[in-house]
């Protein structure tokens, strides 16, 4: 992925200056949190907070930054996080070396060398720099693969083909995609867009209908029917900072991407929910099952009773299109599946 080739872009903790206590609602401690800890490689901010907070995305509300350090900016492996009080409020506070710093972060979007990043980039960044849905229009309308040339059946890197109807010189880079299955809301069955798997890149040699293209790299073998689209800009975190999502916005898991059955952290899924509804990237919302009906055997008379919804888990979205969104699992109390409801932790 050349969007990650250099340096991977990923969030990490960015520094206000500010000596300030913040005005906030009071926030939970994890009844296990340590009175400090000391950072290790491969920890995320998330997993840090999550030590510490029952809520890990409000660490905003509990961090401070001292205004005679300067450019605080980043957490790094040995750093420790120390856990104090003030005014009966507990604050999280950074102590490197021989100096201790009091932090109130916000979210910037930065190069990633050996800072802490807010969470695990490799989960999900390749889901930022590719389409993996498409819209019902927008795969209608798309140029696709009619015939490989030189006899071929299917084609890999070197492979030249037609395409019906590329017209334009711009662009001359094209990403090849193949459309899966329907994303359906579960509710109401409306299509919501379609699975849409990343084949490989391919450059235009010829316009025309058929248009002259050569693949110039695949993950798998391409097919006639796959279609082409324009080569997007990676999309990178900027801005995006964990909160909770809006209050009565809920939802549906409708689909897991790399269809594992059971769902665990770090798994990555599809919402029945996007752009339409509201949701934004780093909402963060909770995750429930339950609310079946059931028989009631024991009154009989095919009487029913709906089970109520039990918290099993939370996940941040981190994606988002205008009928579906992605979301990142964060945690997981037992096995999540498709069509397990998600709901603001707002209520």
């Amino acid at each position: 992925m050349p969007y990650f080739s250099h340096k991977l872009l990923g969030v990490i903790l960015g520094l206000l200056i500010s000596g300030q206590v913040l005005t906030v609602a009071a926030v939970e401690l994890n009844p296990a949190h340590p009175e400090s800890y000391e950072v290790v490689k491969g920890d995320t901010l998330w997993d840090i907070s999550a030590r510490f907070l029952r809520e890990p995305w409000l660490w905003p509300d509990v961090w401070y930054v001292n205004p005679q350090i300067a450019n605080p900016h980043l957490i790094y492996p040995g750093d420790l996080i120390v856990l104090t009080y003030k005014d009966g409020r507990p604050i999280l506070s950074l102590q490197r070396g021989s100096q201790h710093l009091k932090l109130s972060p916000r979210i910037r979007s930065t190069a990633l060398d050996t800072a802490i990043p807010m969470i695990p980039i490799d989960a999900i960044a390749q889901f930022l720099t590719r389409p993996y849905v498409m819209e019902k229009e927008e795969m209608e309308m798309a140029p696709y693969v009619v015939h490989f040339l030189d006899d071929h059946i299917v084609g890999g890197a070197g492979i030249r083909f037609y395409a019906r109807s590329i017209e334009s010189e711009n662009p001359l880079r094209y990403e090849v995609i193949r459309p899966g299955k329907p994303y359906k809301d579960p509710e109401t069955d409306e299509l919501l867009g379609y699975e849409a798997a990343y084949i490989g890149a391919a450059d235009l040699q010829r316009t025309g209908d058929p248009a002259k293209l050569e693949l110039v790299s695949t993950t798998m073998e391409s097919v006639i029917g796959d279609r082409l689209l324009p080569v997007t800009k990676g999309v990178p975190l900027n801005s995006f900072q964990p909160r909770a999502a809006e209050a009565n916005l809920e939802g549906r898991i409708i689909s897991v991407i790399n269809g594992v059955s059971q769902i665990g952290p770090y798994n990555v899924v599809v919402l029945n929910r996007g752009g339409r509804d509201g949701l934004e990237p780093g909402h963060v919302m909770k995750i429930f099952q339950g609310g079946e009906m059931i028989r009631d055997v024991v009154a009989g008379g095919g009487k029913t009773v709906k089970l109520p919804l039990e918290e099993a888990g939370l996940l941040m979205v981190f994606r988002i299109f205008d009928r579906v969104s992605f979301a990142l699992i964060m945690h997981a109390t037992q096995p999540l599946h498709v069509l397990d409801w998600v709901r603001s932790p707002e209520g």
